[in-house]
């Protein structure tokens, strides 16, 4: 996958089942005044790494109308622990302050040209894109983080300023695609590739 959204354009619509047992589409979240999308799973030591930093960012801009929503789109084929039930089970322990979807079929993902795990995308009211690319700077080991393009993007944003940094390198696990092999990969290594 080479193609990602650019930057202005529109969220690409979807429907899709949560963790909570609802299904959802763009218009789901349509009080919301900005709307991140980003591409997550179970498993991913940058993933796992981070999500205390984006728990801090999705409750810190809560106030200012933004919703966080989480779409696990890797294969099962090649991660069992990114299935739907496990979904369900990390929701249960860990009560994210964002949606966690299921993209079984993969199509949402490639709409958007998801990268990684994490990818983050920024929406603006009208869901035009502002912001797409990593939350922070070192994801699997936030402790030594030097910078958070995330919280950056949505302070501007949230306070009417263009995004100074628009776009950014996602950090992160190879989204995991139907029919990928991954034998090859040495298990630590979980194929970054900048």
């Amino acid at each position: 996958m080479s193609f990602t959204l650019q930057i202005g354009q529109q969220a690409p619509d979807f429907s899709l089942p949560a963790t909570d047992g609802r299904t959802y589409s763009l218009a789901d979240f349509a009080d919301a005044e900005t709307l991140v999308v980003f591409f997550t799973c179970n498993h991913c030591p940058y993933v796992v790494g981070s999500d205390e930093i984006t728990r801090e960012t999705a409750n810190k801009f809560a106030d200012r109308g933004v919703k966080f929503v989480g779409i696990n789109s890797n294969s099962v084929g090649t991660k069992p622990l990114d299935s739907f039930e496990h979904m369900v089970e990390r929701m249960e322990e860990q009560r994210f302050p964002w949606t966690y979807l299921r993209d079984e079929s993969q199509a949402v993902a490639k709409s958007y040209g998801a990268l990684r795990t994490p990818h983050f995308y920024v929406f603006d009211r009208d869901r035009k894109l502002v912001y797409t690319g990593r939350g922070i700077d070192n994801p699997r080991e936030s402790g030594k983080m030097t910078v958070n393009d995330l919280d950056n993007a949505l302070t501007e944003h949230t306070n009417g300023l263009p995004v100074t940094v628009q776009l950014t390198n996602p950090i992160g696990c190879n989204v995991k695609w139907d029919g990928q092999e991954e034998h090859w990969m040495p298990v630590e290594a979980c194929d970054l590739v900048l």
